[in-house]
């Protein structure tokens, strides 16, 4: 890894999606975004649903994620995710629906599943955004 550089993995439960050194990350922090450079302090952080952007070259890139945990160790930024999907891996037309649905469902919903349908919400709104960055 050259100087002055981060190297970040973002890893699911199913996969690898990213691996590669970059020039800066931005989290979506459980309490707000997280912009981690080089020689940045050690951090562990929970993730909530949003978009993780990065910086390699001078060109920017961004993934959909939801959930999950991030440390920064070092000059290491690596991320635990429940789902991550670059924009060109999204469904926009089954990210609108599930959007659709999700702002239905809102109307009627109490308790547990209002929160669920929040969540599934954010994470529509947030794969169309990623998606429409391709």
């Amino acid at each position: 890894m050259a100087a002055g550089r981060l190297r970040l993995r973002v890893v699911t439960p199913t996969r690898t999606v990213v691996d590669a050194d970059v020039d800066e990350v931005t989290l979506p922090g459980a309490l707000g975004a997280l912009g981690i450079l080089p020689g940045h302090a050690p951090l562990l952080a929970s993730l909530r649903i949003g978009e993780l952007s990065y910086r390699a070259a001078n060109r920017e890139r961004w993934l959909a994620l939801q959930w999950g945990f991030a440390e920064v160790a070092g000059d290491e930024v690596t991320v635990l995710a429940d789902v991550a999907e670059q924009p060109s891996e999204i469904d926009l037309e089954a990210a609108r629906s599930d959007k659709a649905q999700a702002e239905a469902a809102l109307k009627t919903a109490a308790g547990g599943e209002f929160e669920g349908q929040r969540a599934k919400l954010e994470a529509s709104v947030t794969r169309i955004t990623v998606a429409a960055r391709r």
